[in-house]
């Protein structure tokens, strides 16, 4: 979405830095890893340099993955089956919250032309 000349030239920008800053990153970590080695490591030095997750909560399972096993329709979700599928309405009147103010215009003019106004045929002249 993002694809304006001044966001390219940010991108651009962010990624010469992080190009400038990873020869001075990767030696502290190395002198981190080093520190480890000796015993002398205290998790603020690696706080500065990494992100420290505990054992425990990398080793135990995602919550998310034991939803699935449990449920078989995990899948489908409650509020798409509230709202009509031809209108996009649901229950109380509203469009989705993605649906923009034009979008919304042309599905309800759509729906007006089909139920609203009878199909009258052109009464002229035939030769």
């Amino acid at each position: 979405m993002a694809k304006s000349l001044r966001s390219k030239w940010k991108r651009k920008m962010r990624a010469d830095k992080r190009k400038k800053i990873a020869p001075k990153e990767l030696v502290r970590l190395k002198a981190v890893l080093g520190q480890g080695e000796k015993g002398e490591i205290t998790m603020k030095d690696v706080a500065e340099v990494a992100t420290v997750v505990p054992a425990e909560k990398v080793k135990e399972k995602p919550k998310y993955v034991e939803l699935q096993e449990d449920n078989g329709d995990a899948g489908k979700m409650d509020l798409d089956s509230k709202r009509n599928k031809k209108t996009m309405l649901d229950d109380q009147g509203r469009y989705p919250v993605w649906m923009n103010q034009r979008q919304a215009k042309k599905v309800k003019a759509k729906c007006l032309t089909k139920k609203g106004k009878p199909n009258i045929k052109n009464k002229g002249i035939a030769w």
